[in-house]
Formats: C-alpha cells, sequence, structure tokens
C-alpha cells in the first residue's frame, strides 16, 4: 500500500509495502492528484542506490528506524527484555480510519513487541504522529525510548530551536545541520524555560515570510527531546519523544505504553505560514469559552498584602477602566505570609480573612467582574501542616535540596491526589470561581518520576473540568516553563513570562506566538518601572505591548493617575473593540533588516481590515528608517492606513512627520503597502506605534 494523504498545500506519501515500518517517500507541499499507478511509479523511483561500504540493499529511512534495518543513526524505538534488545521490527497491516487517518500495526520479527503508530493529517495540513507499545512477550520490557521520526529533504540546511531563562523564555538560536545529531532534552519535570519548543528545518535564510519550513513540537508537559539529525550518507531527519529516565518505564507482560502525539507541520511561506497552520488548527481543535476577558492579576499590586480594604480599593479602580476578571493571587491560604511557608494547606487563611473570600467576591461581582484565583496545588513548603503531616507524600529523597524553598508533591501518590482534588473541590463549590491561575515554581530534581507526574497532572486537570465544566484554567510555570499542546488540551491561557517589562515582552511574544495563537498567551501592563527587570518605560509602549495577547494589568491602579487610569481605560476599550479581530485572524510578522525595529500584525480572516504594530527596540541604525510594509493584506485592494492611537502618543526623534502621517492616512493597494510601503516614524528607543488598515469600497 502507499499511501497519500494531503490537506491545505501540504502532503504526506508513505510507502507501506513491507517488510519494514513505512518509509515516508514525502512530507511537505501539495504533491496534486496522483493516481495509484503514478504514487506507484514515485515510490519505485524513490528507491535509493546502494553505496559503497554499506549494507547490501537500499538503505531507506522508516517511520521506525533501526539497526535491523541498517540504520546507524538513533533509532527510533530502543529497549529490551532482560538484555535482549528491541529491534528488526516488520510491518504487519496498514488501515484507513479516516479520509486523512492511518493506523500502521507493526512488530519485532522474533515476536514480544507490538507498535501501532496513528498517523493523522488535519484539514489545516497539520501532521499528527503518535505510537502504542504493547509488549507481547512473557518478561518485562524495559522501554527506552520511543520516537516520532520525520525525513526532512536535503535542502533543509538550518535549524532553529530555543532556549532561555527565567523571565527571558523564548530566545531563538540558529545554525547549520551538519553530520551528526543536534538534540534538545529536557530534564525539568516540565518543558522548562530553556524548553525547545518547536525544532524547526528549513531552507538557507529561511525567514517569517519567505523559506521553506518544516517543524515538529512533543504535546507533552514532562521531560522530552527534540533532536535534527544528517547521516553522512545523506538522511536528515527530525525526531520527537519523552525523554524516559533509566527504568522509568518497565512494561509488564501484555502491558502498553502510548507516546505522547508529536506535532508536526510544512510551510512554503516561512514561519508565518507555519503560524498560520497551527493557529488554525489548535483554534479548531479548541475553541476557548468567549472572548478573552480582560484581566487584572494582583501579584504586582499587592504581592503578600491581603487587606481587604485595600484589595476592595483595587477592585473598585479595576471597574472603572473596564477590567472583567479580577484574580487573587498567592497569599490568601492560611499562614501564607510569604513565600517560605504554607504551600499545600489550601484552605483560606482566617486571620486575614475571617469572613472568608465572600466580601472580596461579593465586591467583584458587584462590580460586574468574575473572580480568580492563584493555586500551585503541585507543590508543598517544607513549613506546611501538610508536609509535617506526610512527608511521605513528597516526591523524591527528603535530603534534596529545595527549589524557592518548595519540595514536589507526588501527585502519582492516590493519597495525595485525593487530598489535592477534594481541597480544590472544596473551594470551587464554596466559591463562584471562574478561573484558576495553576502554577507550578519549580523543577522536579528527581532521577525518575517526571511520566508519572506529567500523567497524574493531566488526570487531575481532567477531573476538575468534568467536576466543574465552567472552570477556566491557566498554566503558569514560573512564567512560561509549560507552555506546550500537551497541557494545552486542558487550559484557556498560558502565563507566557513572569516578566512584564514591555522590551523583554515583545521578544519572548514575538516567538512564543509562532506556535501558540495571541489569544492563549497572557500579556499584561505593568507599572512604570517593571518588578522583575527594574526598567523604566513609557506608559504608550507598555499599552502598545499588551494589546496583542490576552490582555491584562499587573499593577497597582490605585497609585496610577488620573491621566494615566484614563489612558488605561481608553487601551481596554480598544482591546475590547479589537479582540475579534486579534483573537481569530492571522498573525503576520516581518524580518526586518534592522534588528531595533520590528513589524507584526493581525489581519481578519477576509483581509478587509488589519491592525499593526512598529516597535523600536533600540536605536535605528539609520536616520530614515526602513519603511513601514504591511504584509498579509489583499494585494488587489485598497487599504486606508491610519494611525490608531491609545494613550499618550509614541515620543519620535524626527523634527518632522511623514507626510502621510502628517494628513492622518494614507490609501493604497495591498500590494503597494506590501512591496514598497510607507515611510516610517522615527520612534525614540522602546516605542510602539500602532496603525489599522481598512479596506476601501
Amino acid at each position: 500500500m502507499i499511501a497519500y494523504l494531503r490537506a491545505a498545500g501540504a502532503s504526506l506519501v508513505l510507502d507501506a509495502r513491507g517488510p519494514y515500518p513505512p518509509v515516508v517517500l514525502h512530507w511537505g507541499g501539495d504533491l496534486g492528484d496522483l493516481t495509484e499507478a503514478e504514487l506507484t511509479d514515485l515510490a519505485d523511483a524513490a528507491v535509493p542506490p546502494v553505496p559503497p561500504s554499506a549494507v547490501d540493499q537500499p538503505l531507506r529511512l522508516t517511520l521506525l528506524p533501526t539497526p535491523g534495518q541498517g540504520w546507524t543513526g538513533r533509532p527510533g524505538i530502543a529497549g529490551h527484555w532482560a538484555g535482549r534488545p528491541v529491534d528488526d521490527l516488520r510491518l504487519h497491516t496498514v488501515g484507513r480510519t479516516g479520509p486523512r487517518d492511518l493506523v500502521i500495526e507493526c512488530g519485532c520479527a522474533a515476536g514480544g513487541l507490538r507498535v501501532s503508530t496513528d498517523v493523522s493529517l488535519s484539514e489545516q495540513g497539520v501532521l499528527r504522529l503518535r505510537h502504542q507499545v504493547r509488549n507481547i512477550a512473557e518478561v518485562d520490557l524495559h522501554l527506552a525510548a520511543a520516537d516520532v521520526v520525520l525525513p526532512v529533504p536535503e535542502r533543509a540546511e538550518e535549524v532553529l530551536d530555543f532556549t532561555g531563562l527565567w523571565a527571558n523564555e523564548r530566545r531563538p538560536q540558529r545554525s547549520r545541520l551538519r553530520d551528526g545529531t543536534w538534540t534538545r532534552s529536557t530534564r525539568h519535570g516540565r518543558p522548562g524555560h530553556d524548553d525547545p519548543y518547536l525544532m524547526v528545518a528549513g531552507t538557507a535564510g529561511f525567514g517569517f515570510r519567505h523559506g521553506q519550513v518544516w517543524a515538529v513540537h512533543l504535546a507533552w508537559s514532562g521531560d522530552k527531546q527534540l533532536y535534527a539529525e544528517r547521516q553522512a550518507t545523506g538522511q536528515s531527519l527530525l525526531g520527537a519523544g519523552e525523554l524516559l529516565a533509566p527504568g522509568e518505564l518497565i512494561l509488564p507482560p501484555d502491558g502498553t505504553y502510548t507516546t505522547p502525539w508529536t506535532v508536526a507541520a510544512f510551510s512554503a511561506d516561512g514561519l508565518d505560514g507555519l503560524s498560520a497552520r497551527l493557529h488554525g488548527w489548535i483554534r479548531a481543535r479548541r475553541p476557548l469559552p468567549g472572548p478573552r476577558p480582560v484581566v487584572l492579576n494582583t501579584w504586582e499590586a499587592v504581592y503578600f498584602d491581603h487587606d481587604l480594604d485595600r484589595l476592595t480599593r483595587l477592585v473598585d479602580a479595576a471597574a472603572q477602566v473596564g477590567v472583567e476578571r479580577f484574580v487573587l493571587d498567592d497569599g490568601w491560604f492560611t499562614g501564607r505570609v510569604d513565600d517560605r511557608r504554607a504551600l499545600g494547606d489550601w484552605s483560606v487563611d482566617p486571620r486575614r480573612w475571617p469572613a472568608g473570600l465572600g466580601p472580596l467576591i461579593d465586591r467583584v461581582r458587584a462590580r460586574r467582574m468574575d473572580f480568580g484565583l492563584w493555586v500551585e496545588p503541585e507543590m508543598v513548603s517544607p513549613d506546611s501542616d501538610l508536609a509535617r503531616a506526610h512527608p511521605d507524600w513528597l516526591l523524591g529523597p527528603t535530603h534534596a535540596p529545595t527549589w524557592r524553598h518548595q519540595r514536589v508533591l507526588d501527585l502519582d501518590n492516590p493519597d495525595a491526589y485525593r487530598y489535592l482534588r477534594e481541597r480544590l473541590g472544596a473551594l470551587l463549590e464554596a466559591y463562584p470561581i471562574a478561573y484558576l491561575k495553576w502554577d507550578h515554581n519549580r523543577d522536579l530534581l528527581a532521577a525518575t518520576g517526571a511520566h508519572r507526574q506529567t500523567t497524574a497532572l493531566y488526570r487531575l486537570l481532567a477531573d476538575l473540568r468534568v467536576a466543574h465544566p465552567d472552570l477556566e484554567i491557566e498554566s503558569c510555570a514560573s512564567g512560561g516553563g509549560r507552555i506546550d499542546l500537551g497541557i494545552g488540551e486542558l487550559v484557556d491561557r498560558f502565563w507566557t513570562s513572569d516578566t512584564n517589562d514591555p522590551l523583554d515582552r515583545q521578544r519572548i511574544l514575538r516567538w512564543t506566538s509562532v506556535l501558540m495563537p495571541l489569544e492563549y498567551l497572557g500579556g499584561h501592563l505593568g507599572a512604570g518601572t517593571a518588578h522583575v527587570t527594574g526598567r523604566a518605560t513609557d506608559l504608550s509602549f507598555r499599552l502598545a505591548t499588551a494589546l496583542f495577547g490576552h490582555a491584562g494589568i499587573e499593577w497597582d491602579l490605585t497609585t496610577a493617575t488620573d491621566a494615566e487610569r484614563a489612558d488605561v481605560a481608553e487601551w481596554v476599550a480598544a482591546y475590547r473593540r479589537l479582540r475579534p479581530l486579534l483573537h481569530t485572524g492571522t498573525l503576520v510578522r516581518t524580518d526586518s533588516p534592522d534588528p531595533a525595529r520590528q513589524l507584526y500584525g493581525v489581519v481578519a480572516a477576509d483581509r478587509r481590515t488589519g491592525v499593526y504594530a512598529l516597535v523600536a527596540l533600540d536605536a535605528a541604525r539609520s536616520a530614515l528608517p526602513v519603511p513601514l510594509r504591511l504584509p498579509g493584506l489583499d494585494p488587489q485592494r485598497r487599504y486606508r492606513v491610519s494611525p490608531l492611537r491609545i494613550g499618550p502618543v509614541p515620543a519620535t526623534l524626527q523634527v518632522r512627520p511623514p507626510a502621510w502621517l502628517q494628513r492622518g492616512e494614507a490609501t493604497l493597494p495591498g500590494r503597494v503597502l506590501a512591496e514598497v510601503g510607507l515611510p516610517a516614524p522615527l520612534l525614540h528607543p522602546q516605542q510602539a506605534a500602532l496603525f489599522t488598515a481598512e479596506a476601501v469600497g
């Protein structure tokens, strides 16, 4: 059988004629209508020659490569039964379960193992693959790896992935793909701030709007590995799989293991084309519950100073500017006066809240806002009633170092799991909580346990959602340490980073949004001096930065001036007006020759409207800045381009603004706006100017 899956300009061709697991003949652009005879001709023509000093048969990269097939690169599956290795997989059957869905069954020639592989191509052209491994031997199978492997063509010469630190997530890094394997492994028990996130291979010099790219992402919130490999014999590939610690996954007779989904996508139009596929698929797969409300989170406003009178004033200030969701952050539960104690004691502090949270929530709801609450269920303070009563519920050895004065609660322990489910359930029953900010502030630091902990977390989140179907949950992991499509099935928002410094946020959002749609990514308006960096920035820059994404506020508005609160109210109103566009449109970005300048925007699905941001990260390298070229518009339509004024006017260095800005607008065809553009204002560093494009006629 030769299987041909195609959708939305992408296609996959599998040669499943055996004897080994299927060979990927093509993963990339659509090959058009092909008859069975043409597919057979393609498969026959694609058989490579036998080079000198090699196996005496054509070496072909399969979906599950092993040494028994002649493969000397990283095997797709590895493990052993009492020292006898997994090897020499053979194809059994291939079946269709849908128009673009396959199930492939393979097994070891010597017996003992069955592997079922699901392959699915969505209508957006997004490819998903996973394996289910079943041990049919009479002894335990020690599984070491079960990865998804996909070939990429030789023209994919460059590799992009990501690294980072706390409050500095999603730093891109690029290199040439050379012979050997470039592997990014994470051992945090969560993806981590240095999560590779996506492994992208592309043609030389690919960017946001040009080049062919192939990418894989592992939809998993535990330890993982992504890799790009090129063999000296000529094969290149991308791989992804859960990183299993030695002895972590032992399958008894008839035991099974299902890998996380690997999500893969191809684009002929650079990274923006990749985002368009992924965003469309994510939005269709799990639509969010209504418009993304404007959030005010109390952390950088009051920290641990939980006082009803002070918080009531903040509630009133939030309501005055148009906030729709008020979230009470850390400090509400028994004994929690700082970050060194009380995690795990999930009951309302009777000293700070003698009447419970009811009076605050009543005030929030009376001001037409819903109420959210911060929790960190996976962690426990050594100085807590829970840790003292149940030391056996803690994950890892007792002498292991704490991290942010915390230990990890073993969610795979049935008693610990039951305790959390009951305590969280009691809170959700006692109060009208619409939203949980679910934090995770440390790595596991356990030799094994990441797999069990992650699967237990998924089960806990699923249980809560079944019991409380209207509850929304945010994934926060000391900022952006757990942003992935695995937990994305169970949450409604990601906290993109713990830094609200707009200069940092510009870069972090730029790269996080390659995978995640903007409406999933929380971005907050912080105070004039950033809590994390200490950098002071103008309000106009902060407003423009926080507009793109799921907007919120992390600022004590009671300390703002009347003029600042008026500007914030104007910004909230603009966000609420623009969010249907921002959260359904196509994200577009440009590759500027000046790294100090970046331009991005969102264009409506019908391409009649768009909103853009021109951002000055640093001083321009020339007195006449790069023209304002607006991507994504319909080349045939005419558009009126106008500045979008929200809050203070951004500061510029020019003596006189461009003529079209003096007039207040320019009307030109989309093709002219994309190719020629408009003269751009010379923005002061750390400033942003907003523009709208509206179709005329």
